[in-house]
């Protein structure tokens, strides 16, 4: 697979090309190259372990040396630059046998690398140069002689295997900014460490295997023992979890994944995480769905069954018990007849619209083919735009917050151009965390002298690198960004030139009025920062030359989400901060598809390009392309996901199909979520594994995983994708692209894309293809891409107005997609969490992710190696909270809010403020959900589940089991 270019990766080095000869032969070298990098594009390759292309060059281990005509010395290829009228030889005689020496000595001190690594890169060049491995004894150095750690459930590091050549060194420092590996020793005790010496388990390795990618030899591998296995297949593909969209390249063998590589893809350039590289084995699991099932009749839906029992564990086996095996064809009909008798019912009644009482999710981990063919199926087969998916509990407010004010949701810039920003705002989003390789580019960009400022109630892991770092009063951020505001526009820093040219009108005076009371002074003691900081922080965003926002849930999640989104665009547009290679406004897409997903229409009041359902031109065209009669759409907006499960629970919505999603553990109030889809007449859930969503339906149909089908998917850049099959469905497993089709034939759909019900590998001609073709035609984003293209380039960044248009990575650059062109200031109200925390439940609770675990927890908890690092569940608290509560690290406590409770082992975190306690929501075990509150943003109708008030109790359990914990 290729992929494009990013356009906003800078490039180093003279613009003018140098000439100089090799071997004989004239060349240029291009801006930036090295004699290494010339040698390579020319056709000459020459041996190199220290050195790898993405890494700084080191030089050392000398592998790699070419004769420079009339220097004394011979010289590193990998690390000295060309200079005009050099005369270098690759080839000569004393090179030659310099560099198969080098080969010789360092297999002198080497075990059998080949049976560490099938492709040990030592054993490759020794074979490429002749060299004799036996030729010169062992040095006997301290590292041969010690012993593997094996304490890491995903790394082993073999140090009689390593060279030295401080790849892995400089793959976690210079990389991913983790700097913890380091060299000790000196002289022939020089060896590489895990922080202090520490064992790989005890370290604060976050296992995002860079080093592992980076190793020549196998000295540093997977703990499962991939690489002493050679793969069958290599198949470029995208990862299917957070919305960085990293390219990566499976290893397969036996049907199998064998291991992850990074691939060179536009966002991360080889750089993977944990979950990517390690957490794909999910698709292997035990209880993967392999047949569809049916609900044995008479037994009931029972809610009661998805809590964990008096052992603290579910008991899924009571699960599997209420459902049998079924055929395709009988699952299939099943499903479409209990969707279809809802359906006649109320269409029978002369109901249809947001009254229709059918309702679908769709997924934003599946692909833009899938999300597109779903909300085509339920407004075309039910007559209802009474479909949406998981934006509704993440970036709604955001992007309501955009079309209001610039005419689009799109993120305006991609994470990468925070390597030509000057200043980086992150609030409300730990990306380091959720968002890993996006992380990585951050902490780029602060090595290379980028000022970034952290905003977040908790004091997160990148606060180490932060200029400064603001841990204000959780709810409170209007205060804080109003405070900004008004620094900004009463000390003169409005980028005047750009407001006239590119805001409304009599925008500037509303909202200076507006902003008259909020002073730095006024807001201090509201959201716990010093007027003196906030002064400090607004005049660095906006006198900086280019200045960056990111943010995540932290702000959207929240009844006044829209506000907080409000405050941000102000604040960009405001200084100017917006059009221009590295500024911007960037939401952080936290699932792997929830731009593409957004896109393709799988919302309730949007059709595909965000076409407003009250558009009666936009729904004519939808109407003229799916066949439907003219005036069949409804004019009005269907319900959300909060707004669809409390229908169920009241009755109103009676049959639903959910695809992908795991409302049951990931909407908020979760136990009114599960009575809601309990109550229902009808539910059809495919998925991967019997969920607790799936625990509750009436047809259960299983999904392939991604690995397993073809389809695109567009990141939190805009940069749709192309997913290929690495492996087959296991069993029965279908794609879901095909299952939806099926599904439609039944509901009286004309559909015939002839979608491969096994995934199928991308060709010209297949049903995928034609689906995107037609989600295409439909969204002016996408009019110059089409199949055949993507097939071809593999990956673009929309929009992509013509068929030879490269993509547009940064956006709003003239002008905003708005009328006039012209972007609106919206003041944003000081509004207050909807439950405040009080004598009753005197904690507040944040729930959010965790670095090994991912959404509902679904995948992840799957994972041998993620589920290994990450077993229990677990509440973060300040020490402080700790000894308020009398309780010691280890030991249980049961939270509690007005909805539920659950019980978890503690865990002391002083990155999470006193009378705060933080909770990952993936755990079954301690459903975080069970405690939010469903309270909306009145505006983007987003669920306020980053604040709710809790009550914390001790749980004493006995001696022996708090010391397990």
């Amino acid at each position: 697979m290729t992929f494009a270019a990013n356009p906003a990766t800078p490039v180093s080095g003279s613009s003018q090309a140098i000439a100089f000869t090799l071997d004989g032969q004239p060349v240029q070298a291009r801006p930036g190259e090295t004699l290494w990098d010339v040698a390579r594009r020319v056709g000459t390759e020459l041996p190199h372990l220290c050195h790898r292309p993405g890494l700084p060059p080191a030089g050392n281990c000398r592998a790699c040396v070419v004769e420079v005509v009339g220097e004394r010395v011979l010289t590193a290829a990998c690390c000295r630059a060309p200079e005009p009228g050099m005369r270098v030889r690759t080839d000569s005689a004393r090179a030659v046998q310099a560099r198969r020496t080098v080969l010789e000595l360092l297999a002198a001190d080497a075990p059998d690398s080949a049976a560490l690594h099938a492709d040990s890169e030592l054993v490759h060049w020794q074979r490429a140069t002749g060299a004799e491995p036996g030729r010169w004894p062992a040095r006997g150095a301290a590292q041969a002689a010690a012993a593997a750690d094996t304490t890491h459930p995903a790394i082993t590091v073999r140090l009689d295997a390593c060279i030295q050549c401080t790849r892995c060194v400089r793959a976690c420092r210079d990389l991913q900014g983790n700097d913890v590996l380091g060299l000790a020793g000196r002289g022939a005790q020089v060896h590489i460490v895990f922080d202090q010496g520490d064992a790989v388990a005890d370290s604060t390795c976050v296992a995002c295997g860079e080093c592992v990618q980076a190793c020549p030899t196998g000295a540093l591998a997977p703990a499962n023992g991939a690489l002493a296995r050679r793969s069958e297949r290599r198949v470029d593909t995208i990862c299917p979890y957070c919305g960085v969209g990293c390219a990566i390249t499976v290893h397969v063998a036996e049907g199998r994944v064998l291991r992850v590589d990074g691939a060179d893809g536009p966002a991360n350039a080889g750089r993977l995480c944990v979950k990517g590289r390690f957490g794909l084995d999910y698709v292997h699991h035990p209880r993967r769905l392999t047949t569809p099932l049916l609900r044995r009749p008479g037994v009931p839906k029972d809610p009661a069954l998805l809590l964990p029992g008096p052992d603290g564990r579910v008991n899924e086996d009571a699960w599997w018990a209420q459902f049998r095996p079924a055929t395709w064809e009988e699952a299939l009909d099943a499903a479409a007849a209990g969707l279809a008798r809802v359906r006649d019912a109320a269409w029978a009644a002369g109901v249809h619209g947001r009254a229709m009482p059918v309702a679908g999710f769709g997924s934003a981990k599946g692909s833009n083919e899938e999300a597109y063919l779903f909300q085509k199926l339920i407004r075309s087969a039910f007559r209802t735009h009474n479909v949406d998916h998981c934006t509704r509990l993440c970036h709604a407010s955001s992007v309501a917050a955009l079309m209001e004010a610039i005419g689009s949701g799109a993120v305006s810039n991609p994470v990468r151009d925070c390597a030509l920003a000057d200043l980086i705002v992150v609030i409300g989003a730990n990306p380091v965390q959720n968002h890993p390789v996006a992380a990585t580019w951050i902490k780029n960009a602060v090595r290379r002298g980028a000022r970034l400022v952290l905003i977040d109630p908790r004091r997160t892991e990148l606060a180490r690198v932060a200029w400064r770092t603001l841990t204000f009063t959780p709810g409170t951020d209007v205060a804080l960004l109003n405070a900004l505001l008004h620094v900004i526009v009463s000390e003169g820093l409005v980028n005047d030139a750009f407001v006239a040219a590119r805001v409304q009108p009599g925008d500037l005076q509303a909202l200076r009025a507006h902003l008259q009371a909020f002073t730095p002074e006024a807001m201090a003691p509201l959201c716990g920062i010093d007027a003196a900081t906030l002064r400090e922080v607004a005049r660095a965003y906006a006198t900086a030359p280019a200045s960056l926002i990111f943010w995540g849930m932290g702000v959207a999640q929240h009844s006044h989400g829209t506000d907080n989104a409000r405050a941000l665009i102000a604040l960009a547009l405001l200084t100017g901060q917006i059009g221009r290679p590295g500024t911007g406004l960037h939401p952080l897409r936290g699932q792997n598809n929830v731009q593409g997903a957004s896109d393709a229409g799988l919302i309730p009041m949007v059709l595909p390009d965000y076409h407003r359902v009250t558009d009666p031109a936009h729904r004519a065209v939808a109407e003229a392309a799916w066949g439907l009669p003219a005036g069949f759409l409804p004019a009005e907006p269907g319900l959300t996901v909060v707004e669809i499960l409390h229908a169920a629970a009241e009755g109103r919505i009676r049959a639903m199909l959910i695809q992908g999603e795991n409302p049951a553990m990931s909407d908020p109030d979760a136990a009114h979520a599960r009575a809601g889809l309990a109550r229902l007449e009808h539910l059809v859930v495919s998925d991967l594994f019997l969920t607790e969503t799936a625990a509750l339906a009436d047809v259960v149909l299983p999904a392939a995983a991604w690995l397993e089908k073809t389809g695109t998917v567009t990141n939190t850049d805009r940069t749709v994708q192309l997913g290929r099959p690495v492996l087959s469905p296991p069993g029965q497993a279908r794609a879901d692209a095909w299952i939806l089709e099926q599904l439609a034939r039944r509901l009286g759909l004309n559909w015939h894309y002839d979608i491969d019900p096994l995934g199928g590998a991308p060709t010209a001609d297949s049903g995928i293809g034609r689906v995107f073709d037609e989600m295409a035609g439909l969204m002016p984003a996408l009019s110059g891409l089409r199949w055949q293209r993507l097939l071809r380039i593999g990956a673009i960044t929309h929009p992509v107005p013509s068929a030879d248009d490269p993509g547009h990575p940064v956006v709003f650059t003239e002008r905003f997609p708005t009328p006039d062109g012209r972007a609106h200031l919206v003041p944003a109200r000081l509004g207050a969490p909807a439950e405040p925390a009080d004598s009753a439940y005197p904690y507040v609770l944040i729930t959010g992710r965790q670095l090994e675990h991912w959404h509902t927890g679904a995948m992840t908890r799957r994972s041998a190696v993620l589920d290994a690092l990450e077993p229990v569940p677990h509440v973060s608290l300040h020490p402080q909270t700790l000894q308020s509560l009398g309780v010691r690290v280890g030991e249980r406590v049961c939270l509690r809010s007005r909805r539920g409770s659950v019980t978890a082992a503690v865990r002391a975190d002083e990155a999470v403020p006193a009378g705060v306690a933080f909770l990952p929501f993936a755990y079954a075990e301690a459903a975080a959900n069970l405690l939010t509150i469903a309270a909306l943003d009145p505006v983007a109708k987003i669920a306020e589940v980053k604040y709710c008030a809790v009550a914390i109790e001790p749980v004493r359990a006995p001696a022996a089991e708090a010391a397990a914990l």
